[in-house]
């Protein structure tokens, strides 16, 4: 079987899911979020906190409350009444809520990095304390669940968590969530080893976490990247801040939440990897306010569609040898109107389109909108030719509503870019075709991948074509023979009954 990338039951990580929709009763599911999400994240920083604190014991040298020792090793200092230990022994008692949140205020106090972020709303009354001291509980025996390290667990906990918060809110969860497989082609593809990484929409840090994971996996070193992003959602903001924390990923998302467009956090940044799943088709995003920006190069976006706003704004914060993977609605890839054709004819020419994915339908949780994935380079290895993939046909059915693509299916799509930028690829009819800029150009700068890849070559059962017709069209004649008895059978029963046809 397949292997899946985000979609296994995995232990502690749907245990926890499953106690946290007995404890939600009426809270709206965009609430809800950063309750569970909060108390995540205060178990890991407790462990983090706890596990250096019972070193520094060991070591004797009496240092354990020394704020500094903590900070000099990226460890968020936990104040002593909001140490896990002290939650857990008030678990059971009708001021846990209170209790939980007073431990957030103590640690933003302690720590500037985390100021205004921490959810503190554990106290209200709709919030069952009897149901939340439960949770507490299972938080409390973590460790009992399952070996190994708790950043793991509770990183895995909180990702799972995320796309099931997808899941359950549908469109709106694309303010946050964009499906790990689709993240995890953007990563495999662009291989962020080492500079600087960023995302002007970053939701809720998915880009940033993948990216890290991929350096893991190849024994990089997570230092070798900047992280770079921001958010116009104050809860999505927070929601990044808290899991890129759990990761222990140091990132630069502004020092608040803001518009990208009207307030860049980031306007001197040159980027060596800018990845992103922008709104699709956002519309009234403020181009009658921007109409001389530095960043329209290629042409003046249209008012009611933002798409091509969102890609200038990437390319302009692109670094000489830089590249951009990006999640696009499939109308850019061919849309004439308000200017679009000729901003992408444009970009085109400017030999910056290096490959064009067209995705299957049903990767996300918040729309039916067919995508594709963009990627560009400032500095291309293939000068004038684009790679385009039609992926339609990949992805496995995980549920009734959703797709995934395996890790087979990721790595196919990478292994073809690789060699596509090696020049080392052939083309696969109904699969893949590198093509120059001048074919492009006689499509009408169209991009959509159908065009250039062509249909699937059938393969050659070996039947002569006339012994294959005269078999075909035996088997159609007992087919008709077959329909006309029924037809006869039919006319004979409705006859019976006083209808005659």
């Amino acid at each position: 079987m397949a292997n899946k990338v985000n979609t296994a039951d995995i232990g502690f990580e749907k245990q926890i899911w499953d106690a946290a929709c007995v404890l939600r009763g009426n809270i709206d599911a965009s609430e809800y979020k950063s309750v569970v999400l909060g108390l995540i994240f205060l178990k890991y920083i407790s462990d983090r906190f706890d596990e250096k604190y019972q070193a520094l014991v060991a070591e004797g040298d009496g240092f354990e409350e020394d704020v500094d020792e903590y900070i000099s090793e990226g460890i968020f200092f936990v104040p002593e009444n909001a140490r896990w230990s002290v939650i857990a022994s008030k678990a059971h008692t009708a001021e846990i809520g209170t209790v939980i949140d007073d431990a957030m205020r103590a640690i933003e106090k302690e720590n500037k990095r985390l100021k205004d972020i921490l959810p503190k709303n554990f106290a209200r009354p709709e919030l069952d304390k009897r149901r939340l001291g439960d949770v507490v509980d299972l938080f409390t025996n973590i460790k009992m669940v399952e070996a190994g390290s708790s950043r793991d667990i509770l990183g895995r906990t909180y990702e799972y968590c995320l796309s099931k918060f997808a899941e359950q809110e549908g469109k709106l969860a694309g303010e946050f969530y964009t499906p790990a497989c689709v993240v995890r082609t953007l990563v495999e593809v662009l291989q962020p080893y080492n500079g600087r990484v960023y995302d002007p929409c970053c939701g809720s840090g998915g880009m940033f976490v993948q990216s890290a994971k991929f350096i893991e996996n190849h024994a990089g070193n997570l230092s070798d990247i900047s992280v770079f992003g921001q958010d116009s959602n104050p809860t999505t903001w927070k929601m990044a801040q808290m899991n890129l924390a759990i990761r222990g990923i140091e990132a630069n998302l502004g020092s608040y939440n803001a518009d990208t467009f009207f307030n860049d956090c980031h306007p001197t940044l040159r980027a060596d990897f800018i990845m992103a799943n922008p709104p699709f088709n956002l519309s009234d995003w403020g181009a009658d306010k921007l109409k001389d920006d530095v960043r329209w190069k290629y042409g003046m976006p249209p008012a009611g569609n933002a798409n091509f706003a969102w890609l200038q704004h990437m390319i302009h914060h692109l670094a000489p040898n830089g590249k951009i993977g990006m999640v696009l609605a499939n109308g850019s890839l061919s849309s004439q109107s308000g200017g679009e054709g000729e901003i992408r004819r444009n970009i085109i020419n400017a030999d910056l389109v290096e490959c064009i994915v067209a995705m299957p339908t049903q990767l996300f949780y918040t729309t039916q909108i067919p995508v594709s994935l963009w990627f560009l380079a400032k500095n291309k290895k293939q000068k004038g030719k684009t790679l385009f993939i039609d992926a339609r046909k990949m992805g496995t059915m995980v549920s009734r509503k959703l797709r995934e693509l395996t890790e087979e299916d990721i790595a196919k799509i990478a292994d073809t870019y690789n060699a596509y930028a090696d020049g080392t690829l052939e083309d696969q009819k109904g699969f893949c075709a590198v093509v120059t800029t001048e074919e492009i150009a006689k499509q009408d700068y169209i991009l959509t991948p159908g065009r250039y890849v062509g249909i699937e070559e059938q393969q050659d059962d070996g039947e002569p074509f006339e012994e294959k017709m005269a078999r075909l069209t035996g088997e159609l004649s007992e087919l008709f023979d077959q329909s006309h008895k029924l037809e006869a059978e039919i006319q004979q029963k409705l006859g019976a009954m006083g209808y005659n046809i």
